[in-house]
C-alpha cells in the first residue's frame, strides 16, 4: 500500500477506547508508556503509581520494558507505543526475543502518523508491518489487532498468555485531547520505584 492510501482516518479502533480496555484488567502490572499520545492515552485511562511515562527517549519504550521484565520477573510489564517510537527502537525487539521475557507484553498503537510533529505518514502507512518484523525478530506470540473482535481476545491474551507477546494495533489517525502525566521526570521515577519497591527504595 503506498503512503498516499494510508486509510488509517476509517479504522474503526479508537487509541483511547483501547487503552482503556486493555488496562482495565490490569491489576499489579507495570505500565511503560511511550512518549506522545501513548503516554497520553494510558493517563486518560487513569494516572497510576505503577506508570512510568516517558517525556522523551524516542526509541526506548521497549528496551525500558524489558530492563523492567528483567528485574521484575514476578511482575507484568506492558509496554505502550506508538508505531513512529517503536519504528525508531526496532533493535530492542531482537533483544526482547533472544531474552524471552516471559512477564513482557508490547503493544504498539498504530495510526501510521507521527502525532506530535505534525501526523506525517510514518513507514507503516507503506509497506512496512511491525508485527511481521516483532514475528522475524523471533516472538513467537504476535497478535494483529485490528477490530473489536480482535481487541476482545487481545485483552484475553494481554492477562493469561505468557510472553513475550506482541500487539500491532491499527487505530484512527485523530487529534484527541492532551491528558498528561506530570512532567517532573524525577518525580515520576521516585513515584514509581516507592510503589514498586517501597518507602526503603527512595530514602535509603
Amino acid at each position: 500500500m503506498s503512503v498516499e492510501s494510508s486509510r488509517s482516518e476509517q479504522y474503526p479502533l479508537r487509541r483511547r477506547e483501547v487503552v482503556g480496555r486493555l488496562l482495565a484488567d490490569r491489576g499489579d502490572a507495570l505500565v511503560v508508556a511511550g512518549l506522545g499520545a501513548p503516554a497520553w492515552d494510558v493517563t486518560a485511562a487513569g494516572d497510576d503509581p505503577l506508570n512510568f511515562p516517558l517525556w522523551g527517549a524516542m526509541g526506548g519504550a521497549v528496551s525500558m520494558g524489558l530492563g523492567l521484565a528483567l528485574a521484575q520477573p514476578r511482575r507484568r510489564v506492558i509496554v505502550i507505543t506508538g508505531d513512529g517510537e517503536m519504528l525508531m527502537g526496532l533493535g530492542s525487539l531482537a533483544t526482547v526475543a533472544a531474552c524471552q521475557p516471559s512477564n513482557l507484553a508490547i503493544v504498539v498503537l498504530d495510526n501510521e502518523r507521527y502525532g506530535e510533529t505534525g501526523m506525517q505518514h510514518t513507514h507503516t502507512a507503506g509497506d512496512t508491518d511491525l508485527v511481521a518484523i516483532a514475528g522475524a525478530a523471533g516472538i513467537s506470540r504476535v497478535h494483529r489487532v485490528l477490530t473489536g473482535e480482535h481487541l476482545n481476545d487481545a485483552c484475553v491474551h494481554l492477562v493469561q498468555d505468557t510472553g513475550p507477546m506482541f500487539f500491532g494495533v491499527k487505530v484512527r489517525a485523530e487529534a484527541l485531547p492532551l491528558v498528561l502525566p506530570p512532567k517532573d521526570g524525577a518525580w515520576l521515577k521516585d513515584r514509581f520505584r516507592l510503589a514498586l519497591l517501597g518507602e526503603s527504595s527512595v530514602n535509603g
